[in-house]
C-alpha cells in the first residue's frame, strides 16, 4: 500500500483537487473505533476464541490432579503415566496405528488410480462414474457403518449368500482391515476431489512433450502424470490418517462385539459410558491425539513447502487431450462401477430398504414384511421426532452462521491490509487438526466452566446452542475453503476502485464484493449444511435429551437393537441430504460463471 493510501481510501495528493464535487463520504467510528478495524480484530477474536477454547481445557485437565470443577489443584504429569501403564493401552496405540495406515493405503488406492482414469484418460461413462464416486461424500460414516453390517455383517444378506455358494464368508467385516476398508470407502470421495481438481487443471504441454518422445499412454501416466499428483496426494494422506485416527462411528459399530479399541473408542468408552471417568487420564489421552494430528499437520506444510516444483498450470495452457488405453478403459471402467456399487449402492440401498421391513433377514423373504411400522415409530415418539427436528435446526443455523464467519474471515484474510491478516487464516485452517470426538470433549470441559447461573453458561449448556457452536467451529475450514478458492477469481482492482472513490473496507465489501460472492456464499451453506447434518461425535459429550441429534440418535437405538427405526433415521437423514445437493446442484448450475 502506498504511503497516501489508507484503509477509508486513497488521499489526494497535495495541491490536487478531487475530481468530483461531492467530499468523499464520513463513517461514524465506534468507540473512537475505524469500523473497518473493529470488524477485523472482532474476526480475529472470535476464531482465536473458537480455537482455545476446546484446547484449553484439555491441556489443563491433562496435567492437574484432579477434575477441573474442583478446588485445591495440584500440577502433576501422573495422568500421562498412568494412562501408558493402564492395561490394554498399548494395544490401543497399536490397533489405531493399522487402522490408520490401513484406511490411508486404501483411500489412496481407490482414490488416485480413479482420478487419473475419470480425468486424464477416455473412460466410457467417465463423466457418470465420476459423479458417482462423489456419493460416499454425502453420507456419513456412521449410516454407511449401519449399511455395510446390513449387507456384509456376519449376518448380513450378501455373506449370507457367498456362504451358501461357496460354504464360508472369505472376508470378517469386525476387524481391523473390515473396518479400514469401510472407512476408505468413505473417506476416498475427498481424496478423488483433491486429485481429479488437480489434473483437470494441469497443463498438457508435459504429456504432449512425452508423446512426442513417442511414450505410449501408460507410461505417460506413470511417468508424468502421476508424479505430478503428489501434491494433492500428500495432502489427502496427512488428511486421511488424521481423520482415521478420531473416526469414532466405525470402530465403535465394528469393534464393540470384538473388543477392538482404537483411540476414539477408547475416549468414548471411559468418558462417556464409564461411571466415574478419569477426567485426568482422558484428558492425557486427547493430548496425545492433539499432539499427533498438529504434528501430522506441521509435517504436511513441510513437505509441501517445494510445492512449486508440482506447478504445471501457466499462462496459455492447453486443454489436456484423454489418454487412450484400448482395453484397460473398461478394466478402469469396470473397477469404478464395483466401487460404487458394491462400497456404497448396495449398503444403502439395504438400509433403506431394512426401514420399510419388520424383519431384515436372509431366511425370510422380507417383501412379506413390508411396512411403514418404522417410520411411524419414528414420528410417534417426541424424542425421536426432536432429534430430526434439532439436526434441521442445527444445520440451517450453523450453515448461515458458519458461512457469514467465514466470508468476513476471507475477505480480512484475502483483502485487506491488517496486520495480522495471516493470523486469521491460520486460525480458520486450525479446526483440521483437532479431531471431532476432541472437540465435543473440550467444549464440554469448556461449558462446565461457565457459570451455571450466569447468562452464557444458561444458553450453551446442554442446549443447541451449544451444539451448533461445537458442529459450526469443525465446519468453519470447509466454509472458508469454498469461498476463498472464488475470492481469487475477482480482481483486486473492483475494490480498489470503490476505495479509491472514497468508500472504506467496509463500504467496498458490503457494495462490490459481497454481491459478487453471492454464489460461493451459497456454496459454503449447501457444503456447511451437508457437513453439520452428518456430524454427531462431537455431540455425545455436549448435548443434553433436549438436544440430540439425528446421529446420537441413531447410535443410542442401534445399541437398544432397534436396527428397523435407526434405518428409518438414516433414509430420513439421506432423503433431506439429496433433496438439498439437488436443489443445491441447479442453482450452482444457474451460478456457473460466478
Amino acid at each position: 500500500m502506498s504511503p497516501n493510501q489508507t484503509e477509508e481510501g486513497v488521499r489526494p495528493a497535495a495541491g490536487t483537487r478531487p475530481s468530483s464535487s461531492l467530499p468523499p463520504p464520513r463513517y461514524r467510528r465506534v468507540l473512537g473505533v475505524d469500523r473497518s478495524r473493529l470488524l477485523q480484530y472482532a474476526t480475529l477474536v472470535v476464531l482465536a476464541v473458537l480455537v482455545v477454547a476446546p484446547i484449553a481445557p484439555i491441556l489443563y485437565q491433562s496435567v492437574i490432579d484432579r477434575p477441573l470443577h474442583e478446588t485445591g489443584q495440584i500440577f502433576t504429569l501422573g495422568n500421562f503415566a498412568a494412562l501408558f501403564s493402564e492395561a490394554g493401552f498399548g494395544e490401543v496405540i497399536l490397533n489405531t496405528a493399522v487402522l490408520a495406515v490401513l484406511t490411508t493405503v486404501l483411500t489412496l488406492v481407490i482414490a488416485v488410480p480413479m482420478a487419473v482414469l475419470v480425468v486424464r484418460t477416455a473412460l466410457p461413462f467417465g463423466q457418470v462414474l465420476g459423479l458417482s464416486m462423489q456419493w460416499p461424500f454425502y453420507i456419513s460414516s456412521l449410516i454407511l457403518g449401519f449399511g455395510w453390517i446390513t449387507m456384509y455383517g456376519p449376518a448380513g444378506f450378501v455373506s449370507t449368500e457367498v456362504r451358501e455358494l461357496i460354504g464360508f464368508v472369505p472376508w470378517n467385516l469386525y476387524s481391523l482391515p473390515g473396518m479400514a476398508l469401510t472407512e476408505a470407502v468413505a473417506l476416498a470421495p475427498v481424496t478423488y476431489v483433491f486429485c481429479a481438481n488437480a489434473l483437470r487443471q494441469a497443463d498438457a504441454a508435459l504429456e504432449s512433450a512425452a508423446q512426442v518422445c513417442g511414450a505410449k499412454p501408460l507410461r505417460i501416466i506413470f511417468t508424468v502424470v502421476v508424479p505430478m499428483l503428489r501434491p494433492p496426494v500428500v495432502y489427502a494422506t496427512i488428511l486421511t490418517f488424521s481423520t482415521s485416527i478420531e473416526s469414532l462411528s466405525v470402530p465403535l459399530l465394528y469393534g464393540t462385539s470384538t473388543n477392538i479399541r482404537v483411540f476414539s473408542t477408547f475416549l468414548y468408552t471411559n468418558g462417556l459410558e464409564s461411571i466415574s471417568p478419569d477426567y485426568g487420564v482422558l484428558g492425557a489421552a486427547s493430548m496425545i491425539i492433539l499432539v499427533v494430528t498438529f504434528g501430522l499437520v506441521f509435517l504436511q506444510a513441510r513437505v509441501l513447502t517445494k510445492a512449486q516444483r508440482f506447478i504445471s498450470v501457466r499462462g496459455k495452457a492447453t486443454r489436456p487431450r484423454r489418454l487412450e488405453l484400448g482395453w484397460v478403459k473398461w478394466a478402469g471402467a469396470v473397477l469404478v462401477t464395483i466401487y460404487v456399487l458394491f462400497g456404497a449402492a448396495i449398503p444403502i440401498l439395504g438400509l433403506v430398504f431394512r426401514s420399510f421391513t419388520l424383519v431384515f433377514t436372509p431366511m425370510q423373504n422380507p417383501f412379506r414384511t413390508l411396512t411403514l411400522d418404522n417410520y411411524a415409530d419414528i414420528f410417534s415418539f417426541d424424542d425421536y421426532v426432536r432429534s430430526i427436528t434439532n439436526s434441521l435446526t442445527v444445520a440451517v443455523v450453523g450453515a448461515v452462521a458458519v458461512s457469514a464467519l467465514a466470508l468476513i474471515a476471507v475477505i480480512v484474510a484475502r483483502r485487506s491490509t491488517f496486520r495480522f491478516r495471516r493470523a486469521v487464516e491460520y486460525l480458520a485452517f486450525a479446526p483440521q487438526a483437532i479431531p471431532g470426538i476432541i472437540v465435543g470433549i473440550g467444549f464440554f470441559w469448556a461449558f462446565a466452566l461457565l457459570p451455571h447461573s450466569g447468562p452464557l453458561g444458561a444458553i450453551v449448556q446442554g442446549s443447541l446452542v451449544g451444539v451448533v457452536i461445537v458442529f459450526g467451529f469443525g465446519a468453519v475450514p470447509t466454509a472458508f475453503s469454498s469461498i476463498a478458492s472464488s475470492i481469487t477469481q475477482i480482481g483486486s482492482e473492483l475494490d480498489n476502485a470503490a476505495r479509491t472513490s472514497g468508500a472504506d473496507w467496509v463500504g467496498a465489501f458490503a457494495r462490490i464484493l459481497w454481491r459478487l460472492l453471492i454464489p460461493a456464499f451459497v456454496g459454503a451453506m449447501i457444503l456447511t449444511f451437508v457437513a453439520l447434518l452428518k456430524a454427531y461425535a462431537s455431540a455425545l459429550f455436549i448435548a443434553s435429551p433436549d438436544s440430540e441429534v439425528i446421529g446420537t440418535t441413531m447410535l443410542v437405538l442401534w445399541t437398544e437393537g432397534q436396527t428397523g427405526s435407526v434405518a428409518a433415521l438414516a433414509t430420513l437423514q439421506i432423503a433431506i441430504t439429496a433433496a438439498v445437493v439437488a436443489v443445491a446442484g441447479r442453482f450452482m448450475k444457474g451460478h456457473a460463471h460466478a
